[in-house]
């Protein structure tokens, strides 16, 4: 690992890395923020942030406001990036936000050309965790979360391996991808034609098809420009409901899909990861 730059923040460590990554087979960049005295005696459980599109590890960092929190919690956070990047890395040929570079979308692709450097899933699950609790002092206890696309990554992802994350929480999260544009596209662009293929990476299909036990926060504002069309949380209610799977979901009124809507909740979301982490939940 390269460090790229490390600041102090609230008494504990902000670092950004570069790695070659081994699943997406591109170098790869991710922020890892260490509260004040973790140390290899005194590790600390982590929360993985899973970001949205265009945005890299960066946008979580700098404009959520979650570190102050973190730090009191004694809990650190990982942000990746949001896909492979890179002049070998293909890109959408029209230059588009929705696709290819910036828009990973946390799945394994299987389709040409995505499918030599789209893993973002196998990097996620995988790769990312076993780094950073080989060079970080950490423990193996995690959450996951994640806003809008990373939303869609981080629900998709702890329903999956309940067994490897103690909670999921979710901003704005692309609830049912297999039914709205964004997710069309990616899905059909990464995966293929095959809808069948698709479910896997749908959270209303997974969380639908049986009864989960991993606690569940989705924060969402009645004010998002995308509420209709992309996301469809109410696509995610009626899943909780058909599979008799505990959901909370917070709906707000004029709260859009901006990191402005993030900083207004963060603290609670990272209260709720603290409390199913073994941590100590304090006052924001």
């Amino acid at each position: 690992m390269e460090l790229i730059s490390e600041n102090s923040a609230f008494g504990g460590r902000h670092c950004r890395y570069r790695h070659q990554g081994q699943s997406t087979q591109c170098e790869m960049t991710f922020a890892v923020f260490l509260p004040p005295f973790a140390s290899e005696d005194n590790p600390v459980p982590v929360l993985y942030w899973l970001s949205g599109l265009t945005c890299t590890d960066e946008n979580f960092m700098q404009k959520a406001g979650a570190l102050k929190m973190a730090s009191k919690l004694g809990l650190a956070i990982v942000a990746p990036d949001t896909s492979p990047r890179g002049a070998d890395v293909p890109d959408d040929p029209d230059n588009a936000y929705d696709f290819g570079q910036g828009a990973g979308f946390y799945v394994n692709a299987t389709q040409a050309p995505w499918s030599q450097h789209y893993k973002m899933y196998d990097y996620v699950t995988e790769e990312l965790p076993a780094l950073i609790e080989a060079h970080f002092p950490v423990t193996g206890d995690k959450a996951i979360s994640g806003h809008s696309m990373g939303g869609h990554g981080a629900l998709v992802i702890g329903l999956r391996n309940p067994q490897d994350y103690v909670s999921v929480s979710a901003f704005s999260p692309i609830a049912n991808p297999s039914d709205c544009p964004w997710g069309q596209k990616a899905l059909s662009g990464y995966l293929g034609e095959d809808s069948q293929q698709w479910a896997q990476y749908d959270a209303a299909h997974l969380l639908a098809e049986k009864q989960h036990y991993i606690p569940l926060l989705v924060e969402q504002g009645r004010a998002d420009e995308f509420l209709a069309q992309q996301l469809k949380p109410k696509a995610l209610v009626a899943a909780a409901q058909k599979s008799d799977t505990p959901l909370t979901l917070n709906m707000h009124e004029g709260y859009d899909h901006s990191y402005y809507f993030i900083a207004s909740f963060i603290d609670e979301h990272l209260q709720f990861h603290a409390s199913h982490l073994g941590l100590a939940v304090v006052e924001a």
